[in-house]
């Protein structure tokens, strides 16, 4: 992928291995506290909640992860144009450019 004056494959990638460690850690407490709901003070659904947003962010980041390796990463999973920039800096693991995300939702 070629990115112009945007952040490069690497920044990108450190950016998505940052995220990843923290939403494994996010997940790993979580788990502890879905075991003892009560030592958090937490609701049970709502640990279950955030579980299994942490869960979802953390495919969606090895995704990601997957396609820099391919080669791929940064290019519309739908149109193959590349995805602008300023999209990867705002959500690094974007599989889509703008027009079709919203065609997707």
């Amino acid at each position: 992928m070629s990115i112009g004056t945007g952040p490069s494959t690497d920044t990108l990638r450190q950016t998505l291995e940052a995220q990843l460690r923290q939403h494994s850690e996010d997940l790993a407490a979580l788990t502890a506290a879905g075991a003892d709901p009560g030592g958090t003070g937490e609701d049970p659904d709502t640990i279950a909640t955030r579980a299994a947003a942490a869960r979802r962010a953390i495919e969606e980041i090895n995704a990601a992860l997957s396609r820099v390796t391919a080669g791929t990463y940064g290019r519309c999973e739908r149109c193959r144009n590349p995805i602008p920039d300023a999209r990867l800096e705002i959500l690094p693991h974007a599989r889509f450019c703008v027009p079709c995300q919203a065609r997707a939702s």
